[in-house]
């Protein structure tokens, strides 16, 4: 009635701009014939409008009386309802919803076969709008719309597709019961009976995509083949959206690791890897936005222990043989793509000492320096990383010095990037790990130890002020060198090996004490004064006396305690504190080796006129 007061209105105040117009031309048959053409552009939408709203209302009426309709006339109340959406969205869901149609829509599905397909149609088009879910899911029309995935019929799955997909778009909830109900399997099917029909692979990829991402979806799907299928849509389209949208579906697949596995052994790193060879050399960004997805994907895959050995194949493996062909490409994402993949594949010591043998290491020394000046910081850390886990196995570690892995990488201690000098720091750290001579020799470099130095006070990246302090300490522990004692005690960096022996990390606690413990054993003379400085006898005493100190600690710093007392200034201050009360009390101690040490301590004391050497902590 609103409708047709509103055309009425509408009419009239078009007649009377005939009837009192001042333009005499608006008076003759021909303006009133345009005036009228203008009343009837802006009617005619509203009429049209008030006519199919009647109409639906009609058509709303007639499924009411379900029991007395027949199937023709259901399905042309139906088409009615497509038309008065079609016509005007916003008014017809209003109608809907006033109407209570929902539960007759739930009952169609149910009971009437032939036009279940055109309400799921009906249904697919009401949830486009937001405001409609929520009356979809109290009429139960999801479950109602399950049975249909089951159909035959393309037409069928396809409009209960997407009737489900928006639906339950955004509810984990209802999606949770979706995989209960077995949806899973009905989708891998549809996925394997119509895999040329674009629409329906489509409708199944976005449901996929939604259901993947709960951890059920992701269990369920992994009693499946579902990456089998996959990988065929994988390498049979060419839409970069298609493309983006499997991987984005296998992405959330690949965090499960046995779904890791299938995939891998589906072929899925090999698909992968033809669309980076396809796309590598392309500009446009759709491309490049796929380039990126596999690669990151490839990587993801390389994550699961099983399913990177299974990649690796002893180095026969697709992925590790195009490693060399991205890690000598001049496209920063494959470069990236390859020295994580070695990184990953590093994991394992048999496969480090395999990439060795295979030449890798030169491979990522020459991309290091491609990125020395203005590089790609994400770059330089993952061939850093790649380096590290290489040098990791002992029988690694004497070829990777011979081929000036130490010398080539420290044309990065120039960078300002701190996750690049946290990974040159740690790699480092590993190379000169039980080798004296490369320890000895880096330990004498000044611009090597004073950059050292200049990290151990980054107090605002933690990560690089502890690799630099544990370098330090390590560089002192495996040369066992006066000259390397010299050089740090020159560079000033005694004082930040005391700090470190009061770390929060037993670790560093243990590496600080033993390395301090040495030099001061080789050449105690020369950093006495440094050790003052610091208050290291105080610091140690600290750890003595502290309960909540690990027996460890305690047998180090009794350790240390030992080869400082070969100083008098040093043993002075040693009594002054007071320490022997604490020795005394560390004799009735629950570790073993912590009240042996103490007794030896004690007994070095007491024993003023003995000339005591090194106690090896």
């Amino acid at each position: 009635e609103r409708e047709r007061e509103r055309a009425s209105c509408g009419l009239l105040v078009c007649l009377t701009a005939i009837k009192y117009s001042p333009y005499p031309q608006l008076g003759s048959c021909k303006g009133q014939s345009f005036t009228l053409q203008i009343g009837y552009s802006l009617l005619f939408p509203v009429w049209r409008s008030v006519v199919f709203m009647e109409s639906l209302n009609q058509h709303l009426e007639c499924l009411k009386l379900l029991g007395d309709e027949t199937e023709g006339q259901i399905l042309e109340s139906l088409n009615g309802i497509l038309l008065a959406l079609a016509e005007d969205k916003q008014r017809s869901s209003s109608l809907l919803t006033d109407s209570g149609i929902f539960p007759t829509l739930a009952q169609i599905l149910k009971v009437n076969p032939s036009c279940a397909v055109k309400a799921a149609q009906v249904i697919a088009e009401i949830a486009k709008n937001e405001e409609m879910k929520k009356p979809c899911i109290d009429a139960g029309l999801v479950l109602a719309l399950v049975p249909l995935l089951e159909s035959t019929d393309q037409e069928t799955l396809l409009h209960a597709g997407r009737a489900i997909g928006r639906i339950c778009y955004e509810n984990s909830d209802l999606q949770e019961q979706l995989v209960k109900t077995g949806v899973i399997t009905s989708l891998v099917r549809i996925l394997t009976d119509y895999p040329d029909s674009e629409p329906l692979v489509r409708v199944n990829l976005l449901a996929l995509c939604n259901l993947a991402n709960l951890e059920i979806g992701k269990e369920a799907l992994s009693k499946t083949k579902v990456a089998e299928h996959l990988v065929k849509q994988l390498r049979r389209t060419e839409n970069h959206q298609r493309i983006e949208t499997i991987i984005e579906v296998l992405q959330m697949l690949a965090e499960n690791d046995a779904l890791k596995v299938q995939m891998v052994e589906a072929g899925v790193h090999e698909a992968l890897s033809e669309i980076l060879l396809r796309l590598q050399g392309s500009s446009q960004a759709e491309d490049m936005c796929s380039v990126k997805a596999a690669s990151d994907l490839i990587v993801c895959l390389l994550l699961g222990d099983e399913s990177m050995q299974k990649m690796f194949a002893n180095g026969c493996g697709i992925i590790y043989q195009k490693v060399g062909t991205w890690l000598a490409s001049n496209h920063p994402q494959l470069q990236l793509t390859g020295a994580l993949a070695v990184a990953n594949f590093a994991r394992n010591d048999g496969n480090c000492v395999r990439m060795v043998q295979l030449g890798v290491v030169l491979q990522l020394l020459d991309l290091l320096e491609q990125h020395v000046e203005n590089g790609d910081v994400s770059v330089q850390h993952a061939a850093l990383s790649a380096l590290r886990n290489l040098a990791i196995p002992v029988a690694n570690k004497v070829q990777m010095l011979e081929e000036g892995v130490a010398e080539r990488i420290q044309m990065l201690l120039r960078s300002e990037m701190a996750p690049v000098q946290f990974k040159l720091l740690g790699t480092l750290r590993m190379l000169i790990d039980g080798q004296a001579d490369t320890a000895e020799m880096l330990g004498q470099d000044p611009l090597l130890i004073n950059r050292l130095v200049q990290w151990c006070d980054a107090q605002e990246h933690a990560g690089v002020h502890g690799e630099a302090n544990r370098l330090l300490a390590s560089l002192l522990r495996h040369s066992r060198s006066q000259e390397v004692v010299k050089a740090i005690q020159q560079a000033q960096g005694v004082k930040h090996l005391v700090s470190m022996t009061t770390s929060e990390h037993v670790i560093m606690q243990n590496e600080a004490l033993i390395a301090l413990a040495i030099a001061s054993a080789i050449n105690l003379e020369v950093i006495k004064d440094s050790l003052k400085e610091s208050r290291l006898v105080q610091s140690l005493h600290k750890l003595l006396r502290d309960e909540i100190t690990g027996p460890e600690v305690k047998y180090n710093s009794m350790g240390l305690l030992c080869s400082l007392l070969n100083s008098g200034d040093l043993k002075q201050e040693v009594e002054e504190d007071n320490i022997k009360e604490t020795l005394e009390k560390l004799c009735s101690h629950s570790n073993a080796n912590v009240v042996k040490q103490a007794v030896m301590t004690l007994q070095i004391l007491r024993d003023e006129s003995q000339n005591t050497g090194f106690v090896s902590p």
